[in-house]
Protein backbone atom coordinates (compact mmCIF):
# COMPACT_ATOMS: atom_id res chain seq x y z
CA UNK A 1 0.00 0.00 0.00
CA UNK A 2 3.21 2.22 0.91
CA UNK A 3 4.28 2.09 -2.46
CA UNK A 4 1.44 1.88 -4.33
CA UNK A 5 0.76 5.55 -2.39
CA UNK A 6 4.52 6.99 -2.99
CA UNK A 7 3.83 5.67 -7.04
CA UNK A 8 0.72 7.77 -7.21
CA UNK A 9 2.02 11.16 -5.48
CA UNK A 10 4.59 10.93 -7.92
CA UNK A 11 1.68 10.90 -10.92
CA UNK A 12 -0.03 13.79 -8.86
CA UNK A 13 3.33 15.83 -8.84
CA UNK A 14 3.91 15.01 -11.91
CA UNK A 15 0.74 15.99 -13.30
CA UNK A 16 0.76 19.14 -11.19
CA UNK A 17 3.92 19.94 -12.96
CA UNK A 18 2.66 19.44 -16.45
CA UNK A 19 -0.47 21.62 -15.52
CA UNK A 20 1.57 24.63 -14.23
CA UNK A 21 3.68 24.15 -17.65
CA UNK A 22 0.68 24.11 -20.01
CA UNK A 23 -1.23 26.92 -18.00
CA UNK A 24 1.51 28.78 -18.07
CA UNK A 25 2.60 28.99 -21.54
CA UNK A 26 -1.43 29.36 -23.31
CA UNK A 27 -1.49 32.53 -20.91
CA UNK A 28 1.82 33.82 -22.83
CA UNK A 29 1.04 32.62 -26.28
CA UNK A 30 -2.39 34.07 -26.73
CA UNK A 31 -2.47 36.93 -29.46
CA UNK A 32 -1.08 40.41 -28.79
CA UNK A 33 1.18 41.67 -26.32
CA UNK A 34 -0.11 40.56 -22.72
CA UNK A 35 1.00 43.70 -21.54
CA UNK A 36 -0.99 45.58 -24.01
CA UNK A 37 -4.51 44.02 -22.95
CA UNK A 38 -3.54 44.62 -19.66
CA UNK A 39 -3.12 48.19 -20.33
CA UNK A 40 -6.44 48.33 -22.44
CA UNK A 41 -6.92 50.15 -25.63
CA UNK A 42 -6.25 53.58 -24.13
CA UNK A 43 -2.96 52.06 -22.22
CA UNK A 44 0.45 54.39 -23.01
CA UNK A 45 3.27 52.96 -24.15
CA UNK A 46 5.10 54.19 -20.68
CA UNK A 47 2.06 52.09 -18.65
CA UNK A 48 2.67 48.85 -21.04
CA UNK A 49 6.47 49.35 -20.27
CA UNK A 50 5.50 49.55 -16.47
CA UNK A 51 3.51 46.49 -16.62
CA UNK A 52 5.95 44.30 -18.66
CA UNK A 53 9.05 45.39 -15.90
CA UNK A 54 5.90 44.52 -13.24
CA UNK A 55 5.09 40.96 -14.32
CA UNK A 56 8.76 40.23 -15.86
CA UNK A 57 7.61 40.23 -19.08
CA UNK A 58 11.26 41.11 -20.04
CA UNK A 59 12.83 37.98 -19.09
CA UNK A 60 12.89 34.61 -20.64
CA UNK A 61 10.05 32.29 -20.65
CA UNK A 62 12.21 29.43 -18.44
CA UNK A 63 12.99 32.38 -15.94
CA UNK A 64 9.38 33.75 -16.09
CA UNK A 65 8.37 29.99 -15.58
CA UNK A 66 10.97 29.17 -12.85
CA UNK A 67 10.07 32.60 -10.84
CA UNK A 68 6.53 31.80 -10.63
CA UNK A 69 6.74 28.40 -9.98
CA UNK A 70 9.09 29.06 -7.08
CA UNK A 71 6.69 30.91 -5.85
CA UNK A 72 4.00 28.74 -5.96
CA UNK A 73 5.98 26.25 -4.09
CA UNK A 74 6.26 28.68 -1.09
CA UNK A 75 2.58 29.41 -1.11
CA UNK A 76 2.41 32.12 -3.15
CA UNK A 77 -0.19 32.53 -6.24
CA UNK A 78 0.66 35.92 -7.29
CA UNK A 79 -1.14 39.03 -6.85
CA UNK A 80 -4.04 40.65 -8.80
CA UNK A 81 -2.88 43.15 -10.79
CA UNK A 82 -6.16 44.97 -9.80
CA UNK A 83 -6.73 44.44 -6.59
CA UNK A 84 -3.78 44.41 -5.35
CA UNK A 85 -3.96 41.49 -2.96
CA UNK A 86 -2.93 37.36 -2.91
CA UNK A 87 -4.38 35.30 -5.09
CA UNK A 88 -4.15 33.08 -2.02
CA UNK A 89 -6.13 35.47 0.19
CA UNK A 90 -8.83 35.98 -2.67
CA UNK A 91 -9.15 31.94 -3.04
CA UNK A 92 -9.91 31.48 0.44
CA UNK A 93 -12.47 34.00 1.19
CA UNK A 94 -14.21 32.53 -2.46
CA UNK A 95 -13.72 29.44 -1.42
CA UNK A 96 -16.28 30.23 1.63
CA UNK A 97 -19.15 30.13 -0.97
CA UNK A 98 -17.50 27.10 -3.84
CA UNK A 99 -16.91 24.25 -1.30
CA UNK A 100 -20.39 24.75 0.72
CA UNK A 101 -21.73 24.96 -2.39
CA UNK A 102 -19.73 21.79 -4.09
CA UNK A 103 -20.23 20.00 -0.81
CA UNK A 104 -24.13 20.31 -0.42
CA UNK A 105 -24.38 20.02 -5.07
CA UNK A 106 -22.48 16.36 -4.11
CA UNK A 107 -24.75 15.51 -1.46
CA UNK A 108 -28.02 15.85 -3.34
CA UNK A 109 -26.48 14.22 -6.30
CA UNK A 110 -25.65 11.00 -3.98
CA UNK A 111 -28.74 10.77 -1.97
CA UNK A 112 -31.13 10.24 -5.14
CA UNK A 113 -28.84 9.17 -7.64
CA UNK A 114 -27.89 5.67 -5.72
CA UNK A 115 -30.76 4.71 -4.29
CA UNK A 116 -33.09 5.43 -7.69
CA UNK A 117 -30.19 3.70 -9.33
CA UNK A 118 -30.35 0.68 -7.41
CA UNK A 119 -34.14 0.53 -7.85
CA UNK A 120 -33.96 1.16 -11.37
CA UNK A 121 -31.78 -1.70 -12.31
CA UNK A 122 -33.99 -3.99 -9.84
CA UNK A 123 -37.16 -2.96 -11.29
CA UNK A 124 -35.65 -3.52 -14.74
CA UNK A 125 -38.50 -4.56 -17.48
CA UNK A 126 -41.20 -2.99 -15.39
CA UNK A 127 -42.88 0.18 -15.70
CA UNK A 128 -41.40 1.95 -13.14
CA UNK A 129 -38.21 1.20 -13.69
CA UNK A 130 -38.21 2.45 -17.27
CA UNK A 131 -40.07 5.39 -16.08
CA UNK A 132 -36.79 5.73 -13.62
CA UNK A 133 -34.47 5.07 -16.60
CA UNK A 134 -35.46 7.87 -19.14
CA UNK A 135 -36.47 10.05 -16.63
CA UNK A 136 -32.31 9.66 -15.53
CA UNK A 137 -31.57 10.33 -19.16
CA UNK A 138 -33.85 13.09 -19.74
CA UNK A 139 -32.06 14.80 -16.73
CA UNK A 140 -28.87 14.17 -18.02
CA UNK A 141 -29.69 15.96 -21.03
CA UNK A 142 -30.90 18.87 -19.85
CA UNK A 143 -28.73 21.75 -19.62
CA UNK A 144 -27.58 23.47 -16.19
CA UNK A 145 -28.45 26.94 -17.15
CA UNK A 146 -31.71 25.63 -18.29
CA UNK A 147 -32.43 23.91 -15.15
CA UNK A 148 -31.31 26.50 -12.97
CA UNK A 149 -33.75 29.12 -14.67
CA UNK A 150 -36.66 26.87 -13.90
CA UNK A 151 -36.14 25.66 -10.48
CA UNK A 152 -35.84 29.64 -9.69
CA UNK A 153 -38.90 30.17 -11.34
CA UNK A 154 -40.81 27.61 -9.38
CA UNK A 155 -39.00 28.31 -5.72
CA UNK A 156 -38.53 31.69 -6.32
CA UNK A 157 -40.97 33.60 -8.40
CA UNK A 158 -44.29 31.02 -8.21
CA UNK A 159 -44.03 29.68 -4.38
CA UNK A 160 -41.31 32.24 -3.01
CA UNK A 161 -39.78 29.61 -1.02
CA UNK A 162 -36.26 30.46 -1.52
CA UNK A 163 -34.02 34.00 -2.87
CA UNK A 164 -33.31 33.46 -6.98
CA UNK A 165 -30.35 35.29 -6.35
CA UNK A 166 -27.22 36.85 -4.57
CA UNK A 167 -25.63 35.75 -1.15
CA UNK A 168 -25.90 37.63 2.33
CA UNK A 169 -23.51 40.37 3.36
CA UNK A 170 -22.63 38.69 6.74
CA UNK A 171 -21.52 35.91 4.90
CA UNK A 172 -21.65 32.60 7.22
CA UNK A 173 -21.85 34.93 10.21
CA UNK A 174 -25.81 34.58 9.06
CA UNK A 175 -25.96 30.34 8.67
CA UNK A 176 -29.43 29.95 7.52
CA UNK A 177 -29.57 32.76 5.40
CA UNK A 178 -26.25 31.24 4.04
CA UNK A 179 -27.55 27.94 3.20
CA UNK A 180 -30.87 29.22 1.95
CA UNK A 181 -28.91 31.10 -1.16
CA UNK A 182 -27.15 27.75 -1.15
CA UNK A 183 -29.84 25.71 -1.92
CA UNK A 184 -30.96 26.51 -5.43
CA UNK A 185 -27.77 26.36 -6.91
CA UNK A 186 -27.05 23.17 -5.33
CA UNK A 187 -29.88 21.37 -6.52
CA UNK A 188 -29.05 22.94 -10.02
CA UNK A 189 -25.83 21.09 -9.75
CA UNK A 190 -26.53 18.31 -7.90
CA UNK A 191 -29.98 17.39 -10.21
CA UNK A 192 -27.84 17.27 -13.30
CA UNK A 193 -24.63 15.60 -11.72
CA UNK A 194 -26.98 12.90 -10.04
CA UNK A 195 -28.91 12.33 -13.13
CA UNK A 196 -25.69 10.84 -14.63
CA UNK A 197 -24.52 9.39 -11.52
CA UNK A 198 -27.84 7.74 -11.53
CA UNK A 199 -27.21 6.18 -14.93
CA UNK A 200 -23.72 4.91 -13.73
CA UNK A 201 -25.10 3.57 -10.45
CA UNK A 202 -28.02 1.55 -12.99
CA UNK A 203 -25.57 0.34 -15.04
CA UNK A 204 -23.11 -1.41 -12.04
CA UNK A 205 -25.68 -2.72 -10.13
CA UNK A 206 -26.76 -4.67 -13.18
CA UNK A 207 -23.56 -6.01 -13.58
CA UNK A 208 -23.24 -6.95 -10.67
CA UNK A 209 -26.28 -9.28 -10.68
CA UNK A 210 -24.90 -11.01 -13.01
CA UNK A 211 -21.85 -11.79 -11.20
CA UNK A 212 -20.76 -15.43 -9.99
CA UNK A 213 -21.33 -14.69 -6.38
CA UNK A 214 -24.84 -13.01 -6.43
CA UNK A 215 -26.12 -16.06 -8.85
CA UNK A 216 -24.29 -18.55 -5.79
CA UNK A 217 -25.74 -16.46 -3.20
CA UNK A 218 -29.28 -16.72 -5.02
CA UNK A 219 -28.78 -20.90 -5.20
CA UNK A 220 -28.80 -20.65 -1.65
CA UNK A 221 -31.61 -19.63 -1.13
CA UNK A 222 -31.81 -15.90 -1.48
CA UNK A 223 -34.21 -13.95 -3.12
CA UNK A 224 -32.41 -12.20 -6.59
CA UNK A 225 -32.66 -8.75 -4.79
CA UNK A 226 -31.56 -9.78 -1.10
CA UNK A 227 -28.29 -11.45 -2.78
CA UNK A 228 -27.62 -8.40 -4.89
CA UNK A 229 -28.05 -6.35 -1.72
CA UNK A 230 -25.69 -7.98 0.70
CA UNK A 231 -23.73 -8.95 -2.06
CA UNK A 232 -23.88 -7.05 -4.61
CA UNK A 233 -24.41 -3.25 -3.32
CA UNK A 234 -20.81 -3.26 -1.76
CA UNK A 235 -19.23 -4.07 -5.21
CA UNK A 236 -21.05 -0.97 -6.62
CA UNK A 237 -20.28 1.11 -3.83
CA UNK A 238 -16.52 0.90 -4.63
CA UNK A 239 -17.34 2.13 -8.27
CA UNK A 240 -19.53 4.99 -7.07
CA UNK A 241 -16.49 6.06 -5.31
CA UNK A 242 -14.28 6.34 -8.33
CA UNK A 243 -17.11 8.20 -10.72
CA UNK A 244 -17.89 10.36 -7.45
CA UNK A 245 -14.14 11.32 -8.00
CA UNK A 246 -14.37 11.90 -11.70
CA UNK A 247 -17.56 14.29 -10.93
CA UNK A 248 -15.71 16.97 -8.88
CA UNK A 249 -14.59 18.36 -11.98
CA UNK A 250 -17.85 18.36 -13.40
CA UNK A 251 -19.25 20.42 -10.30
CA UNK A 252 -16.27 22.77 -10.42
CA UNK A 253 -17.39 23.47 -13.97
CA UNK A 254 -20.81 24.08 -12.96
CA UNK A 255 -20.63 26.13 -10.19
CA UNK A 256 -18.41 28.66 -12.53
CA UNK A 257 -22.13 28.56 -14.61
CA UNK A 258 -24.18 28.45 -11.39
CA UNK A 259 -22.27 31.20 -9.63
CA UNK A 260 -22.74 33.59 -12.97
CA UNK A 261 -26.35 32.40 -13.04
CA UNK A 262 -27.02 33.33 -8.84
CA UNK A 263 -24.72 35.53 -8.62
CA UNK A 264 -22.63 34.08 -5.96
CA UNK A 265 -19.27 35.55 -5.10
CA UNK A 266 -17.38 32.21 -5.30
CA UNK A 267 -14.31 31.13 -7.02
CA UNK A 268 -16.39 30.74 -10.54
CA UNK A 269 -17.27 34.00 -10.26
CA UNK A 270 -14.20 35.59 -9.92
CA UNK A 271 -12.43 33.68 -12.44
CA UNK A 272 -14.62 34.77 -15.58
CA UNK A 273 -14.17 38.04 -13.73
CA UNK A 274 -10.56 37.94 -13.85
CA UNK A 275 -10.89 36.77 -17.17
CA UNK A 276 -12.51 39.59 -18.25
CA UNK A 277 -10.48 42.03 -16.36
CA UNK A 278 -7.72 40.56 -18.05
CA UNK A 279 -6.03 39.70 -14.61
CA UNK A 280 -3.78 37.04 -15.68
CA UNK A 281 -1.63 36.45 -13.24
CA UNK A 282 -4.24 35.73 -10.73
CA UNK A 283 -6.22 33.68 -13.65
CA UNK A 284 -2.84 32.07 -13.89
CA UNK A 285 -3.19 31.48 -9.88
CA UNK A 286 -6.46 30.47 -9.77
CA UNK A 287 -6.26 28.29 -12.46
CA UNK A 288 -3.81 26.41 -10.98
CA UNK A 289 -5.27 25.74 -7.55
CA UNK A 290 -8.49 24.29 -9.36
CA UNK A 291 -6.47 22.05 -11.18
CA UNK A 292 -4.34 20.72 -8.01
CA UNK A 293 -7.43 20.62 -6.06
CA UNK A 294 -9.21 18.04 -8.88
CA UNK A 295 -5.92 16.30 -8.90
CA UNK A 296 -5.60 15.80 -5.21
CA UNK A 297 -9.56 14.55 -5.09
CA UNK A 298 -8.41 11.98 -7.87
CA UNK A 299 -5.67 11.15 -5.91
CA UNK A 300 -7.36 10.63 -2.63
CA UNK A 301 -10.06 8.20 -4.26
CA UNK A 302 -7.01 6.01 -6.07
CA UNK A 303 -6.13 5.70 -2.48
CA UNK A 304 -9.38 5.01 -0.69
CA UNK A 305 -10.39 2.24 -3.84
CA UNK A 306 -7.01 0.68 -3.09
CA UNK A 307 -7.54 0.53 0.49
CA UNK A 308 -11.31 -0.70 0.77
CA UNK A 309 -11.47 -3.24 -2.46
CA UNK A 310 -9.54 -6.99 -0.94
CA UNK A 311 -9.12 -7.57 -4.54
CA UNK A 312 -6.46 -4.51 -5.79
CA UNK A 313 -4.24 -5.49 -2.63
CA UNK A 314 -4.56 -9.14 -3.55
CA UNK A 315 -3.74 -8.86 -6.72
CA UNK A 316 -0.47 -6.57 -6.03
Amino acid sequence: MIRYALTRLALLLLGLFVASVLIFLTLRVLPGDVAQLIAGVNGTPEQVAAIRERMGLNSPLPAQYLEWIGGVLRGDLGTSLVTGTSVVTELSQKAQVTVPLGILSLAIAVAFSVPLGVLSAMRRGRADGTALSVGAQLLAAVPVVWAGMMLVVVFAVWLGWLPAQGFPRAGWADPGAAIRALILPALTIGIVEGAMLMRFVRSATLQAVGQDFVRTAAAKGLTRDAALIRHGLPVVGLSVITVLGLQVAGIIVGAVVIEQLFTLPGIGRMLVADVSARDLPKVQGELLALTGFVLIVGFVVDLAHRAIDPRQREAS
